[in-house]
């Protein structure tokens, strides 16, 4: 039986991306999770019409102790607890590229990523969660550097799929009990 590749959404803009999550964005920001990129399969974390079973979406719903009946009904509680979702990089990378290409664009775009979370936290004390172990290693750096609270502190977060759920839970879990979020 020969398998067939599913086709590749079209990528979108960064804008596309940016106005959904400019609907769930709180007023005041008290925790910003760094995620690697919008996913290749086109589901992303801010679009309302997804499913609450997405990998990363239930995980961080099980972190704040809420099941939403839609997807929309747990945007708007990440909304409401302060918690805001940005992307390392904007062009999704997940897909047919090696993990060395990935990484290069995740550093190609640290700037960007910089300039987006200066342009939601103006305060540098507002405390920032990486996710997924390339992430953590290849930004931590770089935002302590720049200023920026990390609570990752040199540890790893790796992404809740493909059987990590629980590592995932164990891992973000740990890092808001040693600061008491």
């Amino acid at each position: 039986m020969i398998q067939t590749a599913r086709p590749i959404p079209e990528m979108k803009p960064k804008k596309y991306y940016l106005s959904l999550r400019h609907q769930y964005l709180p007023k005041r920001i008290k925790l910003v999770i760094v995620a690697e990129s919008p996913p290749i399969s086109g589901l992303y974390f801010y679009d309302a019409n997804g499913r609450t079973s997405e990998s990363l979406f239930a995980e961080l719903m099980r972190q704040l102790r809420f099941c939403p009946p839609a997807k929309k009904d747990g945007l708007i509680e990440f909304k409401e607890r302060g918690w805001v979702l940005v992307d390392a990089t904007y062009r999704p990378v997940n897909g047919p590229i090696s993990r060395a290409d990935c990484n290069r664009i995740i550093e190609q775009d640290y700037e960007l990523l910089r300039d987006d979370l200066k342009s939601l936290i103006s305060d540098h004390s507002t405390p920032l969660v990486l996710i997924k172990k390339n992430v953590c290693r290849l930004l931590g750096p770089k935002l302590v550097d720049d200023g920026f609270t990390v609570l990752n502190r040199g540890r790893d977060v790796y992404f809740p799929s493909n059987g990590w759920q629980k590592k995932f839970r164990e891992q973000f879990g740990r890092i808001l009990e040693d600061v008491g979020l």
